[in-house]
Order: C-alpha cells, then sequence, then structure tokens
C-alpha cells in the first residue's frame, strides 16, 4: 500500500525523487475507530499522519477549527513544536500512513517548502508557492507561439521613398522601422504583404526585401547630416532579413534575436508577412503583457479598438494566472489598464470642454483594484460648480454606458452608473448627498457610501474627486455612532455557521459558497471603517492595511495577515470564475469547496480564521456587539 502514495497532494508535492523514495521506505499504515483520539492536547506527537479513508476533526476549546480528509496530513506544526496545541478526533473510521518525527525532521532538513508547507504559517506558505509559481511562469510563457505574441503591422515603403518620408511616416504611426520593397516604386503600403508569392525563406530571393529602422536612420543622418532628407532609405535598408515563422516559440525568437544580436524579426510563412517583432515588445510579452494592451488603447482611433483591447485584458489575466503570476500583480495591472480604457473611450465620446470640467470615477472593487473579472460597473461623474454641461449631457454619458457594455463589463442591477443622474452632479451636489446619506443612514445609503469611498479617478480633473472626498471625511470625524454603524454591515455577512462548516467539510458535499459575500467584503468593508475612522484617503485596500499598520491602528501581523488573506480569497474567487467562463456558465462569484485542492483548502481554513479574528477586532473599536 505505501506504493500507492500519493506524491500529488501538499506539502508532498515538493519532494525529490530521492526523497520520495525516502518516505515510501519508511511510511506505515495505522488504523483508527470512530470517536478513538488521535492526538489528545499537550501530547507529544510522534508521527505525521496521511488519511487514506475517513476523516478527522481539530477541537480547539470544545469548537471544531479544522477537518482532514484523504490525502490530508496532521499534526505537522505539533510534530515540530514538540507539543500538540489541539485535540485531534477521529470523526469517521480512519486509515491513514503514518511517518515517523525523524524521517519529518530529515525532509525538513533537506527541503525548505516541504517544511514551509507543512507547519509554517500563512504567510509563509503562500511565500513558498509564489517563489515555486515564479519559475513556471517564465517558461510557460517562452513556450507561446509568436503568433499569440504581439505583432506591429508591416509598413512598407517604395524603393525610392526618402529618409524625410519615412520619419513622417515614423511619427504618424509610432513606429521605428518599415520594410523596403525593392519592387515597388512611388508607392506606400502598410498591412499585410503577398509578394508575388515569393518565398522569403529563400535566399536567393531574400535581397527583395530589407528593413529600415530608427537605427538606420541615425547612420543615414551622420553620412550627410546636410542633406539627409533627400537620401534613399533603400541606401541604408539592411537586406539580410531574419524571419521567424508564426507557429515558432516565443523562446526561440528570443535565442534568434540574442544570436543575431537584432531587435526585430520578420514574422512569414510562405512567402505571406504577418508582421514584426520587436524586442520590446517580446520583453514586454514575457513580463506582463500589459505594455502592448496600453499601446493597443493609446493607439485607438474608435471605440471598436478599445473592444478589441478589453478583450486582451480578459486574455491578458487568464495567460498571467495560468503561467503562475502573483494574483497582487495582476490586479494592479489590471485596474491600470481599465483605468486607461475607460478615460479614452471618454475621450472619444466625451466633448473636451466638458472633459476639463468634470471628474469621471469608478467604484467599488474596480476602484480599490481589486476586480479581475468584468462585473457590474459602478461610475460616476463630478461636475465642477458653476459649469454649464452640454444639454445632451444624458446622451453623452447613455454612450459611455453602453460602450462598457459592449466591452464586456455587465451594467449595475442598482444603476450605479454615470447615466443615472443620481450619480451624475456638481461637486457642491455630492457633498451635500454624502452628508445626508451619513445623517439619515439606511442599509441602501450606506451601502452607496461604501462604494463612494473606494471611488478613483480615471479622466478629468481629479481634485473635484478629492474635493468631495474631504468634505466627506470632515463630517465623519468624531461621529462614533455613525462610524459604528457604517462599520456594523462587516456583521451582515459571514456570520453564519453553515458556511464555516462547507469548509470544513461537515456540510453535505457539492454545495459552494459566496466567498464575497461571506469573507471577502467583512474583510474589505472593514478595513474601509477603519480607513473612514482615521481619516485615511487611501482606496485600495492593501494601501489603507498598509497605512493602518504605519499610524498603529493595526499590529504588522495583523497587516499582513489580512493584505495576504485577500490575495488568497481574490484568486480564488478568480479561479472558480475561469472555470465557469471555460466551461460556458455565468460568473456567480461562488467556490465549490469540493474543487478546492488539499492545500488550498488547508489556506482556505487558516484565511476565514484571520477574518474572524479581524471581525473580533473590529466588534472591540467600534463597539458592534449592540448592533
Amino acid at each position: 500500500m505505501p506504493n500507492a502514495f500519493n506524491f500529488q497532494s501538499s506539502p508532498f508535492d515538493c519532494l525529490t525523487k530521492e526523497e520520495q523514495a525516502r518516505v515510501r521506505a519508511r511510511v506505515d499504515v495505522v488504523y483508527f475507530p470512530k470517536d478513538s483520539v488521535i492526538l489528545e492536547v499537550g501530547e507529544t506527537p510522534s508521527h505525521l499522519f496521511v488519511i487514506i479513508k475517513g476523516r478527522v476533526v481539530q477541537i480547539e476549546e470544545n469548537e471544531i477549527v479544522a477537518t482532514y480528509d484523504i490525502d490530508d496530513c496532521f499534526d505537522g506544526r505539533g510534530l515540530v513544536a514538540g507539543k500538540s496545541s489541539s485535540q485531534f478526533l477521529a470523526a469517521q473510521e480512519v486509515v491513514a500512513y503514518q511517518l515517523g518525527r525523524q524521517t519529518v525532521s530529515d525532509l525538513i532538513a533537506s527541503n525548505v517548502s516541504f517544511g514551509a508547507l507543512l507547519f509554517s504559517d500563512l504567510g509563509q506558505k503562500l511565500n513558498v508557492l509564489s517563489n515555486r509559481a515564479d519559475e513556471h511562469q517564465m517558461q510557460s510563457l517562452t513556450l507561446t507561439r509568436v503568433d499569440e505574441a504581439f505583432l506591429r503591422p508591416a509598413h512598407f515603403v517604395s524603393s525610392d521613398a526618402t529618409i524625410l518620408e519615412v520619419v513622417r511616416l515614423f511619427n504618424e504611426h509610432r513606429i521605428s522601422s518599415v520594410l523596403v520593397n525593392r519592387l515597388v516604386s512611388s508607392s506606400i503600403n502598410e498591412g499585410k504583404a503577398q509578394l508575388d508569392q515569393r518565398e522569403l525563406t529563400d535566399m536567393s530571393q531574400q535581397d527583395l526585401v530589407g528593413m529600415f529602422s530608427s537605427n538606420d536612420l541615425q547612420r543615414a543622418i551622420l553620412s550627410n547630416p546636410d542633406q539627409f532628407q533627400t537620401l534613399r532609405v533603400i541606401d541604408f535598408a539592411r537586406f539580410n532579413l531574419i524571419c521567424v515563422k508564426p507557429s515558432s516559440l516565443v523562446g526561440d525568437a528570443l535565442a534568434m534575436m540574442l544570436k543575431h544580436r537584432i531587435h526585430r524579426l520578420v514574422v512569414q510563412e510562405s512567402g505571406h508577412i504577418y508582421g514584426v517583432l520587436e524586442s520590446l515588445d517580446l520583453f514586454s510579452f514575457l513580463s506582463n503583457h500589459s505594455y502592448l494592451i496600453s499601446t493597443l488603447i493609446e493607439e485607438a482611433k474608435d471605440l471598436e479598438t478599445l473592444k478589441k483591447a478589453a478583450q486582451k485584458i480578459s486574455v491578458m489575466m487568464s495567460a498571467l494566472y495560468k503561467s503562475g503570476s502573483k494574483i497582487h500583480l495582476i490586479c494592479g495591472l489590471v485596474q491600470e489598464l481599465n483605468a486607461r480604457l475607460i478615460e479614452q473611450a471618454w475621450t472619444l465620446i466625451a466633448p473636451p470642454d466638458l472633459i476639463a470640467n468634470s471628474c469621471l470615477f469608478v467604484m467599488g472593487s474596480e476602484g480599490r483594484g481589486e476586480q479581475l473579472l468584468k462585473t457590474d460597473q459602478d461610475n460616476g461623474l463630478i461636475l465642477r460648480d458653476g459649469y454649464s454641461p452640454p444639454g445632451d449631457l444624458q446622451a453623452i454619458t447613455q454612450r459611455l454606458s453602453e460602450a462598457l457594455i459592449d466591452f464586456g463589463y455587465p451594467p449595475c442591477p442598482g444603476q450605479i452608473m454615470l447615466s443615472n443622474s443620481e450619480w451624475r452632479m456638481s461637486a457642491s451636489e455630492f457633498c451635500k448627498r454624502l452628508r445626508e446619506w451619513f445623517i439619515m443612514p439606511t442599509p441602501e445609503r450606506l451601502m452607496n457610501l461604501a462604494i463612494f469611498m473606494d471611488a478613483d479617478a480615471v479622466c478629468g480633473d481629479a481634485s473635484l474627486l478629492m474635493q468631495v472626498r474631504h468634505s466627506q471625511m470632515q463630517f465623519t470625524a468624531d461621529n462614533d455612532a455613525m462610524l459604528s454603524r457604517f462599520a456594523s454591515a462587516s456583521n451582515a455577512f459571514g456570520s453564519d455557521s453553515g458556511w464555516w462548516n462547507k469548509i470544513l467539510g461537515i456540510a453535505s458535499k457539492h454545495e459552494s459558497f459566496s466567498i464575497k459575500r461571506e469573507a471577502i467584503f467583512p474583510l474589505v468593508h472593514g478595513v474601509r471603517s477603519l480607513a473612514l475612522k482615521h481619516g485615511i484617503y487611501q482606496t485600495g485596500s492593501v494601501a489603507r492595511i498598509e497605512e493602518l499598520v504605519q499610524r498603529g491602528y493595526l499590529s504588522s501581523k495583523m497587516g499582513l495577515d489580512l493584505t495576504q488573506s485577500l490575495h488568497l480569497l481574490i484568486e480564488l474567487r478568480f479561479k472558480s470564475g475561469l472555470k465557469e467562463i471555460e466551461s460556458g456558465q455565468t460568473v456567480s462569484g461562488r467556490v465549490d469547496v469540493d474543487l478546492l485542492s488539499t492545500l488550498e483548502r488547508d489556506l482556505l481554513k487558516d484565511t476565514i480564521n484571520v477574518v474572524r479574528r479581524f471581525k473580533s477586532l473590529l466588534t472591540q473599536q467600534f463597539k458592534l456587539d449592540s448592533f
């Protein structure tokens, strides 16, 4: 039976072949009847147990704090510490592997990752996973096809084109190279080209097309500084083109650039030129993809191009996550790209005068920089006091809302959008509205306040938003009763034992829970409430946590636990949403605990415990026992 030991489950999935052999040689099988005590509080553990069949519960102060099922292991921390801090009880008949203390100690000594995943806290476990993901990310990206990277269109110039004409082309299209066609004169073309079906890989024909780049421009100017404008590009172009096929791997393309010491490759096959792969774009692709999409957004002249950019953002998120990128880095990139996308769309739709006298802002998870999958659009518009907007303002704002819908951002069910006049008003009107929400609170108004607290400017005069935010902070300062009522919403969700039982494995199988309602919202709103109480203007949850720690309102340990917990919860929600999208389902925001890996369940348990401790801290700080 030891030969069937599952080395795919954590923490054994990080062992080398030699370490796996050591486990097989020294592992035994043990049986525990139902309701028997496997480990008692204060007992010195002699073995690490890995469950083959059955279920074990961990009990502290007469409360079940964790459950262990097939492939789960326990009690690693007690084994290392020399004393168990919990009681471990067989909830069912249990068959388990047992691995002796000395063998486990030897594995910890030879494999740092094994030790960290076995008995460390949440932060150390996540650091180990992060390091393993970094190695996987670069390997995955270098195995991507060249045509899945960012290719620049092939811009052709004629054989008699002058340096001045090409410089104008560089400036107009924001490019740094052109292809020179010996067969064509007196014309400039762009786009894909089919050169009489000639094979460019055939060296006898390859001198028909050359490349003129910004480096060649420098050579041309230095050769004749006084009359360089009239020089012909063909005299300075390089005709020894290095080409790759669209199906070539990105890693091979990078190696080819390094080998030939060049910065550009022509992507072609059977004489058909698909575009040009530049080193800057290639390095950007290998790092985070965002530069390429940002370029597409900035160069967009119409909403249709922006729609393509929005689609690329979704593809980028999925690719980065599957290749092992850290979730907080993906969140930051997505927030920046979404902001640029919305800004460019608003610039294409709204007249310049309106943009100059208003502030377009986004709210909710988008404003906090914690949104990955496209969910409800929450946005608004602040107008400068005394400014008379265009008469068709409603139509203008409606166009933006519809454009965002077309980009894949669903409309907000609560109509929290700038196309709704309730979220489109002057700065002074916004200040008055916020004051009314605080003075005469209702559940809906308190939720609106929470959403607005996460507002982040994306276009126009950002000082207008700051003016409203400053007014909000002023009339909430020292209003303890109102702040407590605002903070009490953190207890509105996550207090039901049902979802906790699902995570522990006590509830029936094939059930899911809303990770946003039960875990993310209590954490985010609790941090938001503390930020409001202490006059912190940051909008992102992590930035708020960092400032709360810096000012001494949160301990460093709690701040780190909250940050790492938030990132894990966002990742689990994102992963679940990706699976729903790939299977053609609507994103529900729910997580099926049965589909989580052993390590993910373990990390989720740690994270939920962090949220519970944080809610206790909020109860003390805001005196929430009375609500």
